[in-house]
């Protein structure tokens, strides 16, 4: 008796995967990874802020008029509100991709470890049988140079999804001026468990935002689909979430058709100083004399202690402070609008007249207009892209979606170089998959082989760097971008460096050469511990070194 069962089948974009051998969806993540939900369209924010904000005073298009003197002087100071005039340091962008996505060998190339190298070349090639796990059929191995494509500075497989979907959105003037390194790190399939977002640590690293500070197109604690982690959480830097452009005009409403209303700023202020004062906390020096109105004395949030009762009260007071300088200086919320953005109308005009009817490209937009337009105003933001669990027996499935991340992070890179900036995008999922030995040979699967199941060995991540001035150079010479190892069989070497068997070592690596970027690595070890705490884990001095794969760009 022969019992036939069904052929494996693609599964187009957007449409659910749900596998036999995976439990129902039952928690948000479960449903993300399956591609069953995809970004809210929520601002998360105190309440109380969208009914403080009011639309700048008239001006003649000579920028805002300046504040009044004494909430001036709450604005910008570090022992104040510190809000910057425009964003500081390296912006940022991370694309968590839910449900275990492969993004290595028949994505970037990755290769077998030198001696005890920690950072390695990506051409110490692994055996046949090792790109075979990763999913490369023999006649594709990128033993063959015909296979490697070098546009991106970092090595890809001339035919990898992601990458040619990066190329479909980018000119090659933009590609010359990228550049990236992958990190050989295992993290366990299909569990938010994974504290594989580091967005905390970018502002931990000094980037900020002149309007927010953390955005993410998810509202949970990280802004994505994965955690972020929790030595690095600060809860008054949970990221807003944002993920349509109707959530970043809405950071600003509208004027009164009649025109700007002259009086919302003094009312702003007046509020303010009802609520707080403006005397000076001076970075806690100021104590309880800093505060009068509603916060002064006998009023106390912390009774227990003075100290933190002052912090509290200036963290209350500066959301005032902020709404009175938002409005202030964004009294047209169309500059915040990505359909509005012709750099942007350029880039969505690859997708034809409904683009900003793709949800992922409308969110893409929207947070690369907040992390990059307008000199930063959002400091770092997070894209979660859902439907990455595509072990369904086929390779068209995979290649779709892969393509289709790519198309995002081309975005990204494209609209930086439009605007002449630098941007940093880390790309990771939870988890990973390894291939059948069938070859799917249908125009989408491309005479790849099929993705059979989830495997956490042979999990990692990668990021790229775009500047302006030109490709970013490296520092261990030429060709050294490969954070750790792989067997040659085709699995991470757990011990090829910190990052390769820890994901909070991943996550620090990622920030390690983020500050590498910024010129600021060799203060990594100083700032880690007066932000969590706790020592780094990468090791010593020069073993950080020996983790920083760029020379600084900014």
């Amino acid at each position: 008796m022969f019992i036939l069962k069904k052929p494996p089948r693609s599964h187009a974009l957007g449409e659910p995967l749900l596998h036999e051998n995976h439990a129902r969806p039952r928690t948000r993540r479960d449903f993300i990874a399956a591609g069953l939900l995809s970004g809210p369209a929520v601002v998360m924010a105190p309440a109380w802020l969208g009914a403080l904000l009011r639309s700048g005073r008239a001006n003649a298009g000579n920028g805002p008029p300046p504040l009044d003197a004494d909430i001036a002087a709450l604005v910008t100071p570090a022992g104040e509100c510190d809000v910057p005039g425009a964003g500081i340091g390296l912006p940022f962008i991370c694309f968590d991709l839910a449900g275990g996505a492969n993004l290595v060998g028949s994505e970037v190339i990755v290769g077998q470890q030198s001696g005890s190298n920690v950072l390695n070349t990506q051409t110490n090639f692994l055996t046949t049988a090792g790109y075979g796990k990763l999913g490369v059929p023999g006649n594709q191995v990128p033993s063959s140079t015909a296979n490697i494509d070098a546009s991106l500075g970092l090595l890809w497989h001339a035919d990898g999804a992601i990458k040619r979907g990066i190329m479909s959105m980018i000119t090659p003037t933009t590609a010359a001026g990228v550049n990236g390194a992958v990190i050989c790190a295992m993290s366990q399939n299909d569990t938010q468990t994974n504290p594989h977002n580091p967005m905390y640590g970018i502002a931990m690293a000094g980037r900020k935002g002149q309007l927010l500070q953390l955005i993410g197109t998810e509202s949970s604690v990280s802004g994505g689909n994965s955690m972020a982690p929790m030595e690095l959480i600060v809860p008054a830097l949970q990221p807003s979430t944002i993920s349509q452009p109707s959530d970043a005009v809405a950071l600003v409403p509208a004027p009164p058709k009649s025109g700007q209303d002259p009086l919302a700023v003094e009312v702003l202020e007046t509020q303010t100083r009802i609520s707080g004062g403006t005397g000076l906390y001076q970075g806690g020096t100021g104590g309880q004399n800093a505060f009068s109105g509603a916060l002064g004395m006998p009023t106390a949030l912390y009774p227990a202690d003075p100290v933190n009762d002052a912090k509290l009260k200036n963290q209350v007071r500066c959301a005032y402070v902020k709404a009175v300088n938002t409005a202030n200086e964004f009294g047209n919320p169309s500059a915040l609008d990505p359909t509005a953005d012709p750099n942007i109308i350029s880039i969505a005009s690859k997708f034809g007249a409904n683009a900003f009817m793709d949800n992922e490209f409308a969110k893409t937009a929207t947070v690369m207009k907040l992390v990059l337009s307008l000199g930063g105003l959002a400091g770092a933001g997070t894209i979660t892209m859902g439907g990455y669990d595509y072990h369904d027996g086929t390779r068209a499935t995979g290649e779709t979606r892969n393509f289709k991340a790519g198309q995002m992070i081309g975005a990204v890179l494209q609209y930086a170089a439009l605007l002449g900036v630098p941007v940093m995008i880390y790309v990771f999922s939870d988890g990973s998959l390894n291939s059948n030995s069938m070859v799917d040979s249908s125009t989408a699967g491309r005479g790849k082989l099929g993705w059979q199941g989830d495997n956490s060995s042979v999990a990692s991540t990668f990021f790229l760097v775009y500047n302006p001035s030109g490709r970013p150079a490296l520092r261990g010479g030429a060709g050294v971008q490969q954070i750790g190892a792989f067997t040659s069989d085709g699995s991470v070497v757990s011990t090829s460096s910190p990052a390769a068997n820890s994901v909070d070592s991943l996550v620090q690596t990622v920030l390690l050469n983020y500050m590498g970027l910024s010129g600021t690595d060799a203060n990594f070890a100083n700032v880690f511990q007066a932000w969590t705490g706790q020592p780094q884990a990468l090791g010593s001095a020069a073993q950080l070194a020996g983790l920083t794969v760029f020379q600084p760009i900014v």
